[in-house]
């Protein structure tokens, strides 16, 4: 039997994310079955973005040898210990836009969204254009992720874990839905 809940984690977090103004649409689960590393991944969109345009992708894979080292430090600490922060899994959110038509200078939208994700949620910008065909325009591809390590302590103690995290993380959403119209060439703006 494993010393931690993961699946009771993630099942909490779904809960969680509702409480930080976001729409659970969709969870998977998978095990990989040759070395049994685990990936949870949850889509999720703020409240206001239903009918689009950004989907959020939450992740977190775990690799066995995490949870057994885990499991050892529980050993080792005992019923009354508290077990070391340093064993951590990593959590990957990911903020997707459709192609953007008229694309934001990266640099600016870097500074922009480092200022809101601030030390609690580091994020990372980078573009991709597409060209469908030699002639045609390219279409550029926004990507945000932010990276979280979460301690395997906090989750077995039942602290908070991500209420700062998802409270960044909504506005982060949030400033990127009050500027996708522009960056849509929505003619309304």
């Amino acid at each position: 039997m494993a010393v931690i809940d993961l699946q009771g984690f993630i099942a909490d977090l779904k809960d969680h994310v509702t409480e930080h103004g976001f729409h659970v649409h969709d969870e998977r689960h998978f095990v990989e079955t040759y070395t049994n590393r685990q990936t949870w991944e949850i889509d999720l969109h703020p409240d206001r973005a239903c009918s689009g345009p950004l989907d959020i992708h939450v992740s977190m894979e775990v690799d066995p040898r995490t949870l057994i080292a885990f499991e050892d430090e529980v050993t080792r600490v005992g019923e009354d210990g508290t077990p070391s922060e340093d064993i951590t899994v990593p959590l990957v959110i990911g903020f997707v836009l459709p192609p953007l038509p008229a694309s934001p200078d990266l640099l600016v939208l870097a500074t922009d969204l480092a200022g809101i994700g601030g030390l609690q949620l580091p994020l990372e910008v980078s573009a991709v254009d597409s060209f469908g065909a030699v002639t045609d325009a390219p279409e550029r591809a926004v990507s945000i992720v932010g990276r979280v390590e979460v301690p395997l302590a906090r989750i077995y103690l039942g602290q908070e874990v991500l209420c700062d995290v998802l409270d960044r993380a909504a506005e982060v959403a949030e400033f990127l839905l009050d500027r996708a119209p522009a960056w849509l060439g929505d003619a309304d703006v």
